[in-house]
């Protein structure tokens, strides 16, 4: 039997949702079972934010190495916010 890789969830779509879940823990209108629940979702969603940022992390380096050299380049933030 062939095991197949679970497809990645959408950042956006990811961060969306976690951003929903903060929303219903910090409106107290859940239980401590519904709280518990949500959490670990939020953990769950966390993470895979966190592995989608680290891929794209990686694959900006690789785009950014030229000749076996990696060259950096300064990250300017935009402050308007």
């Amino acid at each position: 039997m062939a095991t197949r890789k679970k497809a990645p969830l959408d950042f956006e779509q990811s961060l969306a949702e976690l951003q929903q879940l903060v929303e219903r823990l910090e409106g107290g209108e859940l239980s401590l079972e519904e709280s518990l629940s949500a959490f670990e979702q939020g953990i769950r969603l966390t993470r895979d934010c966190q592995g989608a940022l680290g891929q794209a992390e990686q694959k900006v380096q690789m785009l950014l190495e030229r000749d076996g050299e990696t060259r950096t380049e300064p990250f300017e933030a935009d402050d308007q916010a």
